[in-house]
């Protein structure tokens, strides 16, 4: 269905029928109940933190020994939260850290996948890109030189792309 012909539906409704279907999502699709939870009680800052720990968790467990270093779980955090509208300044500051959190784990243990190097690669130009196109990213530009700093000083094996992806906001 596309959106023109649910307009016309929804117009051809009157004004109880479409609470009762809008009840009627709230109640069938958590997504829905969590979209208008946000909406009426936008908690930003309890996400945040509970965003942060998740990803923690990631690189330092503290359940079980091994860190499992997945890069989805990040993404699909930042996907929630761009699907809920939340302000782009949180967007990207969890965006950053989860590069930031990588990056101390790689600090400690040397990591040996290309994939990590590239997966943060990926995670660092999406960060740019982002605030870029939110025009934040001169709030956010002491952290994303920073990060390309540590990648410099640890040495890392795609240093040289890193410092392309910078140079953008250089």
């Amino acid at each position: 269905m596309s959106k023109r012909d649910l307009k016309k539906y929804l117009a051809s409704l009157d004004k109880q029928q479409v609470e009762e279907q809008l009840l009627e999502l709230y109640d069938k699709f958590s997504e829905v109940k969590v979209f208008y939870d946000f909406v009426f009680n936008p908690k930003e800052e309890k996400l945040i933190q509970e965003a942060k720990i998740k990803i923690s968790n990631e690189y330092f467990p503290t359940k079980s020994k091994r860190p499992k270093l997945r890069r989805s779980v990040a993404q699909k955090i930042i996907k929630h939260f761009l699907v809920l509208g939340v302000d782009a300044f949180a967007v990207a500051d969890i965006m950053l850290y989860t590069i930031e959190v990588a990056m101390k784990y790689s600090a400690k243990r040397e990591v040996r996948f290309a994939s990590f190097f590239k997966s943060i690669q990926k995670s660092y130009e999406q960060v740019l890109h982002y605030t870029i196109a939110n025009g934040i990213v001169t709030d956010y530009k002491k952290r994303i030189l920073d990060i390309y700093y540590e990648a410099e000083r640890q040495k890392w094996e795609n240093v040289y792309e890193l410092e392309m992806i910078k140079d953008q906001i250089d």
